[in-house]
């Protein structure tokens, strides 16, 4: 069961990994990021806990991934290669959602 629900707050976390390692986001991403990963995650667990797990998703993010990195991760048109993407779903699996 909770491996279940992990995937369901990574899953959309893992499409918008493109930001870099102690870098700003590009421009509007953090928001797009959270505004997609909380209406995912809200899917298995409630409002509360998906915007806490998705910020803690963005803050990993932010200190592990480089800005370029990041704007790959978000970009809807140009997905990320495998690699980026499982590091970022390995990254950010620290934000488990406790309940």
């Amino acid at each position: 069961m909770r491996l279940i629900r992990l995937f369901a707050v990574a899953a959309p976390l893992a499409l918008l990994l493109p930001l870099s390692a102690h870098a700003a986001w590009p421009a509007n991403s953090k928001k797009q990021y959270m505004e997609d990963c909380t209406a995912a995650a809200q899917k298995s667990v409630n409002p509360a806990q998906a915007t806490k797990s998705c910020a803690c998703g963005a803050d990993v993010l932010e200190k592990k991934f480089t800005t370029q990195e990041i704007a790959q991760l978000m970009d809807k048109n140009n997905p990320p290669g495998p690699e980026l993407s499982q590091r970022a779903l390995k990254e950010i699996s620290v934000c488990r959602v406790q309940k």
